[in-house]
């Protein structure tokens, strides 16, 4: 695997990893930071359905889910030639440190560079969303709602 298809990204967040566990788990809070809709069932097998932007669904299944400490998912997009449903992989580990998480995530199978440019500027900005909400704030609505 090409390191240049790989997203890496890490952000500390103020909040304990059973938080930012739910975070990323439980639809409703899945929605404060990032969607529309959401349905996913955080079990081995079990369905990963976003609808990221109102217009756009993100797909996968989960691979392995650790509560509060790991997720992995496949990944990509409904509709999509170049990154469809469950063609790539997302990976997120949080680490308990003082008075918060540390958050890595590594999405890797991205099949070029400029899909991965796209998807690091995409993580980049719902992660920020995500360390908002955690941190008890109301993220703005989000600028990137109906963006296809």
């Amino acid at each position: 695997m090409q390191e240049s298809t790989v997203v890496h990204r890490e952000t500390y967040i103020p909040a304990p990893p059973s938080a930012v566990f739910a975070l990323l788990t439980d639809p409703e809070k899945i929605l404060r930071w990032m969607g529309t809709e959401a349905q996913v069932e955080p079990q081995p097998g079990g369905l990963y359905l976003v609808n990221v932007t109102g217009s756009r669904f993100a797909r996968g299944s989960f691979r392995e889910v650790i509560p509060v400490h790991r997720l992995a998912y496949s990944f990509g997009w409904d509709g999509s030639e170049i990154v469809p449903p469950g063609s790539s992989l997302v990976e997120i580990d949080l680490i308990e440190r003082p008075d918060g998480t540390l958050l890595k995530l590594t999405h890797s199978g991205l099949p070029n560079a400029e899909q991965c440019a796209g998807h690091s500027e995409g993580w980049e900005h719902y992660l920020g969303r995500l360390a908002e909400c955690a941190a008890g704030r109301t993220p703005a609505p989000d600028p990137w709602s109906g963006r296809v």
